[in-house]
């Protein structure tokens, strides 16, 4: 082939590829419901990444009391009203957001390589080594994650950072089943057997080949999990083995403001509604792209 002709091929390629985008991007934007998810996922990550700069009272996330201000109610200083040592419940709720993105950062940064790694080896392979790996996910996959993070969390010092290792050990096993579930029905097809006869490398064949194809599946259950860590990272904090006062922890104000219900309402109701919020534009956005891609996943 030509230097001409390839330079042709590699246009049309490109311009395929961009109109296969735009119609999925027309596609996704068709539905109301899954552009005010991605709406409310951008909206909060700016919030979070900016809150030092966009939180009327930055100070109030750490070690701050004023008590002469305690559990005063929403108004045009305190918006959301302050909690019951004088801080700005909408400050604590912005930087409350950036330890709950951290969170689905982390667990599903380690969750979901390790898995899709396992996934592929064990759907690839079959035989003993499709059995011992699946197993032993079998296995994890009967613990409650929320017990399994409880006992983990309790046995060491409750702090945030081993809520996350208690979240992330058993976050793996659900992408290891899908992978695997999608690897087991791939490796027969003519595009994998063609790259075997064409000498290409088992390395080559997993990532270049038959990842892929994964992608789609693997992205849905990625942004509909990200809901499920942040309600677990909550429920942690929420009965005091999650991230600990003074930081800004969504649970930890749940939790610190049901002692002061109904009389001072807005600590509580409005640290929930956070969470809601955020586990809203997860989901709504995770079922936006299932119709996108026209994939179904296990949540």
């Amino acid at each position: 082939m030509s230097a001409e002709s390839a330079g042709v091929l590699d246009r049309f390629v490109s311009a395929e590829r961009r109109e296969l985008w735009q119609r999925s991007w027309k596609r996704f934007t068709s539905r109301p419901m899954s552009v005010i998810g991605l709406g409310i996922i951008i909206a909060i990550i700016l919030l979070a990444v900016f809150a030092p700069v966009v939180a009327p009272y930055p100070e109030h996330a750490g070690k701050f009391t004023d008590f002469s201000n305690t559990l005063q109610p929403p108004s045009l200083d305190h918006p959301l009203g302050t909690d019951h040592v004088g801080r700005d419940v909408l400050s604590r709720i912005l930087f409350g957001y950036r330890l709950s993105l951290m969170l689905v950062g982390v667990v599903l940064g380690f969750g979901v390589p390790v898995g899709v790694l396992l996934g592929l080896v064990a759907g690839y392979y079959g035989g003993w080594v499709e059995t011992i790996i699946m197993r032993a996910t079998d296995t994890a996959l009967a613990l409650p994650p929320l017990v399994m993070a409880l006992a983990i969390t309790s046995a060491l010092e409750p702090t945030l950072t081993n809520a996350m290792i208690a979240i992330a050990a058993l976050w793996w096993t659900w992408h290891a089943r899908l992978v695997q579930s999608i690897v087991a029905s791939e490796r027969g097809e003519e595009y994998v057997q063609a790259a075997k006869l064409a000498g290409a490398s088992t390395p080559h064949i997993l990532f270049r080949e038959i990842l892929p194809n994964t992608l789609s599946p693997i992205l849905v259950k990625v942004t509909l999990d990200a809901g499920f860590v942040i309600l677990i990272g909550a429920g942690l904090s929420f009965i005091g083995v999650g991230v600990q006062p003074p930081q800004p922890g969504l649970g930890t104000m749940v939790s610190q403001g049901t002692s002061y219900l109904p009389d001072s309402w807005w600590v509580s109701v409005f640290a929930g509604l956070a969470i809601f919020v955020l586990v809203m534009g997860f989901n709504m956005l995770g079922d936006g792209l299932r119709d996108l891609f026209d994939v179904e996943v296990n949540r």
